[in-house]
C-alpha cells in the first residue's frame, strides 16, 4: 500500500550522507535522486513500485519541520537487526526516542521496536514481529 514516505531537511548533503551509512548497513541503497532537491531509497531500487523513503528539500523553500504524531515505521526480519538499525541510527547523530524492546513492555512476543529521531527531528523506528 506505501509507496513512499519523504522526510525533509534543512541540510540535504547532511541529511542524505546520515541514511546512506544507516541504509548500508542493512544493505538498502538509493533509488532514486535529483541534484539539490531529494534521494530516495529502496530494498529494491529496480522495482519502481517497492515502498521506499526520500528526504527531500520542501517544495516551497519554507524550513523543513517536524510533524507531531508523524513517524516513519521500517521492517526488520529480527530483533537483533532491530537492535543494530537502532544502534547505528543513535552511532551516527540521531537521539533516541525509546530504546528497543518489546511494546508492551511485560508481553515478550509480538511487537518489537527502537524508536529514534533523525538528524533534523524526524522521528522513525524499526520494529520486527516475534512470535
Amino acid at each position: 500500500m506505501i509507496g513512499y514516505v519523504t522526510l525533509g531537511t534543512n541540510d540535504l548533503t547532511k541529511a542524505v550522507a546520515y541514511y546512506d551509512a544507516l541504509f548500508g548497513s542493512i544493505n538498502i541503497g538509493r533509488a532514486m535522486e535529483i541534484e539539490n532537491y531529494f534521494v530516495a531509497w529502496s530494498a529494491s531500487p529496480k522495482v519502481p513500485n517497492d515502498a521506499g523513503l526520500a528526504i527531500v528539500v520542501p517544495f516551497d523553500q519554507k524550513p523543513a519541520t517536524v510533524g507531531n504524531g508523524v513517524m516513519v515505521s521500517l521492517f526488520m526480519d529480527n530483533k537483533e537487526k532491530v537492535d543494530a538499525f537502532y544502534a547505528k541510527a543513535l552511532a551516527l547523530g540521531g537521539t533516541c526516542e525509546g530504546k528497543p524492546g518489546f511494546r508492551p513492555e511485560e508481553d515478550t512476543s509480538g511487537f518489537y521496536a527502537g524508536y529514534f529521531r533523525d538528524l533534523d527531528g524526524n522521528k522513525l523506528n524499526a520494529y520486527c514481529m516475534i512470535e
